[in-house]
């Protein structure tokens, strides 16, 4: 009998720890990233001109389709060879990102009409300046951030998004989620020789936000119009989901990762419980295959476009939500979650492999617009180098 209980007893730990052992299956971060290093090598040898950028494939294509130096996505391409040559130490690849991130000064010799300078020259130049100290990159950031400051509004306590749309749409103010994202610069322009009250404008935009943009459910809006005179929030509305109300996941993703970048800058706790809400909401309407459909409220689900980009930016935010977790199980909780983004995106049908030049397949651009929809998007790719990058340096710190 007691032989039996023994083989039973056996039995049950076998099975437990094979279960546990597939739950927890290791992912391989540095495959993935020398796979990402690898192919912006191969986009780097066939791109000669450096006014010309990365930013779309469309399905059928083999080449990256390109766009100058003023469009809001031409951060990304020299963002992302900064990250193949950290993950790589390539003196190649270095040369090739300070080839493309040099001409991007010319965005500041235009009037300042653009909320995007974060994407544009953070990703660019932050990155250069974080893995050179190059003193001229760290100038040029700083007049970035006295750019990017002439759009904030006082009155109403953000920057405004998209100058055009006050007479185009009537929005006599207007601020996107995406544009939590640049409030980076501003910071580190605070602590880095530039003016002090860039740190109060950043934390200012991001608290209006946090009760504007952020929904009471922690859902978002995209876009948030206030009036002018007094600074009121009029409405939340929507220009690249699929309606006002619903919950387009891209944004919901620039706000996870925002806001966990806030809370990075500033530690104020109010920064990161809305950072692990609006991760909570993400995490509660993922699709069950584990990628983000462009919109989780499209009425056309199941067979609506997925967002790759979405599912990279989450990714990316989320690791680094994890790391400020002081309770185990939330910090696994938001970790595997991320990981689990990224061993999805790793599969077969969303690398693009010998499919294109690009990283990564299946994301959607504006679908409202028709606009790269089921493309390959150059800022999916940067931000998937980005989240492997993260999870590797949380891998190494604990060896």
């Amino acid at each position: 009998m007691n032989k039996l209980i023994t083989a039973f007893l056996i039995l049950i730990i076998t099975v437990s720890c094979s279960n546990e052992e597939k739950a927890t299956e290791k992912f391989d971060t540095q495959k993935v990233l020398e796979y990402c290093v690898v192919k912006a090598q191969e986009t780097m040898k066939d791109l000669n001109d450096v006014d010309s950028l990365p930013r779309n494939i469309y399905p059928g294509q083999k080449k990256w389709n390109k766009v100058g130096n003023k469009d809001w996505t031409c951060g990304f391409w020299p963002g992302v060879l900064w990250y193949a040559y950290e993950a790589s130490n390539d003196s190649t690849i270095l040369k090739r990102a300070k080839d493309f991130t040099n001409p991007l000064t010319a965005v500041l010799d235009v009037p300042v009409d653009n909320h995007d300078l974060g994407f544009m020259l953070y990703c660019s130049f932050g990155n250069g300046y974080r893995l050179t100290k190059d003193p001229e990159y760290h100038d040029i950031l700083i007049e970035a951030a006295d750019s990017l400051a002439t759009l904030y509004n006082p009155k109403v306590g953000t920057i405004l998004s998209w100058p055009v749309m006050r007479k185009k749409m009537n929005w006599p103010h207007n601020t996107i989620i995406d544009n939590m994202i640049n409030l980076e610069l501003l910071f580190w322009a605070s602590k880095n020789g530039g003016k002090k009250e860039f740190y109060d404008m950043a934390v200012t935009h991001a608290e209006t936000c946090m009760t504007t943009l952020v929904r009471p459910d922690f859902s978002t809006y995209h876009v948030a119009v206030f009036d002018t005179i007094d600074g009121h929030f009029i409405k939340g509305v929507t220009h690249q989901g699929y309606a006002d109300d619903s919950q387009w996941s891209r944004g919901q993703g620039w706000g996870i990762y925002g806001y966990t970048m806030c809370y990075r800058e500033t530690g104020k706790v109010e920064f990161l419980e809305t950072a692990k809400k609006l991760s909570d909401v993400f995490m509660k309407r993922l699709s069950k295959d584990g990628m983000p459909y462009w919109d989780f409220d499209d009425p056309s689900i199941p067979n609506a476009p997925k967002d790759a980009s979405a599912a990279a930016v989450v990714a990316s935010g989320m690791l680094e939500l994890s790391t400020f977790m002081e309770n185990d199980s939330e910090k696994m909780k938001y970790r595997q979650f991320a990981i689990s983004l990224l061993k999805n995106l790793s599969t077969d049908k969303y690398l693009s492999k010998d499919v294109n030049q690009s990283m990564l397949l299946h994301s959607t651009g504006h679908l409202p617009h028709n606009s790269e929809i089921d493309a390959s998007i150059i800022y999916a790719d940067y931000y998937f180098i980005e989240a492997l990058l993260r999870l590797k340096k949380i891998e190494d710190s604990e060896k």
